[in-house]
């Protein structure tokens, strides 16, 4: 059991507060544990796949990495936006939100989030399950059988699948239960290990391809020239919303950060400069398979099964899984622990919270979410939707009206004396301007005549929260100094 690392007042109200959700009495993470947090999120197999999804678009290799690279420089840009308030405070993400929406107002963006994140959860327990079940194929080719969702299956998924993915599930929950400073320690090797495999996978793939068969100009290429930058415009949107949840909610680790300069250092080396390398690895190993297997193939986890060596498919399976743990658990388990133990601290602890995630994640049925090009591109769409709005009123809140100020005890006292109070707890402001931010973007999904936004759901929601936030607060202000002058 860890020892406590919160800072908890008498004054604090008991609604508000426990030991996970309270500032932090010492900041430990350096820069390269949030570079290790980045390896882990990236090199996942969810991370793979929505990269090689974006071949799908109609775009050359060399457009898609152009257009990987372009879309995590703005993820950085916006990541280190939102990391400020929480690393300079030491509270996660739903308190953090108690300045923005108000003391109690800031259950409904926990909740959005937290819900956001089973889904998510979900997802990347289903991927990490495929590897699994590979390296069980292997193992004993007679179970193939039970893995034909035809006549073994249930919900969409085969029997043998359900074996991996609870397999998956509770591997990922004894992680998680031991403690933050485990997972830390989880994703520190578990990260770099991905890169020592898919340069061997990458390596083997051109050996057998050979450098002449290799081409980077695939065959389903449909775009060129200016034809192709609306639709590199679109795989741009695309690795933004695949990223929009870790983004939103990163205050749940910058918190941990020895200082903002920490911060925005592990994020610049995990980012532009990892991902740099992780997408050229994927364009090269989706590239080979063409020559290789004769076939393109965009999972790892597939390109692994053509392996015939069982060894290489067994080494290949297991450091998928691992990978793809790293990443749920830092990304889908943390976060929706912090955010469901929010709605009752009293009751819900960062335990309880995370376990509630990972229970949910398996009512959704998450295979039948992610299981093409079109469904990853439609589920990112409409995530990017539900959390653009609330990433907008945030970053306006905090740097454009509060101008980067926060009480941190005020956070935690339920009470009128309270600067974060409002009405009754709740800043109807930012409500008021989530509400439309999210119908507008909702729309670009729903409206068959707004279909050329369909992918930009998260940057249309993102500039309508933040718009609606500023429009409604100045207007709030030039009635209050109406009324002072009048008093006057």
């Amino acid at each position: 059991m860890e020892k406590s690392n919160a800072v908890i007042k008498d004054n604090y109200s008991p609604r508000l507060t426990n030991e996970d959700l309270a500032p932090l009495k010492e900041q430990t993470w350096t820069s390269y544990n949030f570079f290790a947090f980045w390896m882990s999120d990236v090199h996942s197999v969810g991370g793979y796949i929505m990269a090689g999804s974006l071949f799908a678009l109609g775009l050359g290799s060399w457009q898609v990495l152009l257009s990987l690279l372009i879309g995590i420089l703005i993820v950085q840009l916006f990541t280190n936006l939102v990391a400020k308030s929480s690393q300079v405070t030491g509270v996660p993400y739903p308190v953090i939100c108690r300045a923005t929406f108000g003391l109690l107002g800031a259950n409904i963006p926990a909740i959005l989030r937290g819900l956001i994140a089973v889904a998510w959860y979900g997802i990347q327990t289903y991927l990490a399950s495929a590897a699994f079940l590979l390296i069980l194929l292997k193992l004993a080719p007679s179970l193939t059988i039970y893995a034909e969702v035809k006549n073994y299956g249930f919900l969409g998924l085969s029997y043998l699948g359900w074996l991996a993915f609870m397999v998956m599930w509770v591997l990922q929950a004894l992680v998680f239960t031991a403690g933050m400073e485990t997972i830390r320690r989880f994703i520190d090797w578990a990260g770099p290990v991905v890169y020592v495999v898919m340069l061997m996978l990458a390596a083997w793939l051109v050996w057998k391809a050979g450098w002449r068969a290799l081409d980077l100009n695939l065959a389903g290429v449909k775009y060129t020239g200016w034809a192709s930058i609306p639709i590199m415009l679109n795989a741009i949107a695309l690795v933004v919303s695949y990223f929009s949840g870790p983004m939103l909610n990163f205050g749940d680790f910058s918190r941990y950060g020895k200082s903002f300069s920490a911060v925005k250092k592990g994020n610049l080396w995990g980012l532009p400069i990892n991902f740099l390398f992780f997408s050229l690895l994927t364009v090269v190993c989706i590239a080979a398979t063409q020559p290789v297997f004769g076939k393109l193939i965009t999972d790892p986890v597939e390109m692994v099964g053509h392996i015939d060596h069982s060894f290489a498919v067994i080494l290949g399976g297991l450091t998928f899984m691992v990978a793809t743990v790293g990443i749920n658990v830092v990304a889908n388990f943390v976060s929706p622990a912090f955010d469901f133990s929010n709605v009752a601290p009293r009751y819900i602890s960062w335990r309880t919270g995370g376990m509630i995630a990972a229970v949910g994640s398996i009512f959704i049925t998450p295979w039948n979410l992610f299981n093409n090009p079109q469904v990853i591109h439609y589920t990112l769409d409409v995530l990017g939707a539900i959390i653009g709005p609330l990433f907008g009123i945030v970053i306006a809140d905090y740097f454009w009206l509060k101008k980067q100020r926060v009480v941190v005890d005020d956070l935690y006292i339920l009470d009128k004396k309270s600067e974060y109070w409002f009405s009754n707890g709740y800043n109807w402001k930012a409500i008021g301007a989530l509400v439309p931010a999210f119908i507008l973007a909702a729309l670009c999904v729903l409206l068959p005549s707004l279909e050329f936004l369909l992918n930009f759901t998260w940057f249309v929601g993102m500039s309508c929260g933040f718009v609606f936030y500023y429009l409604i607060n100045s207007v709030h202000k030039q009635r209050a100094d109406i009324v002072l002058s009048g008093r006057a």
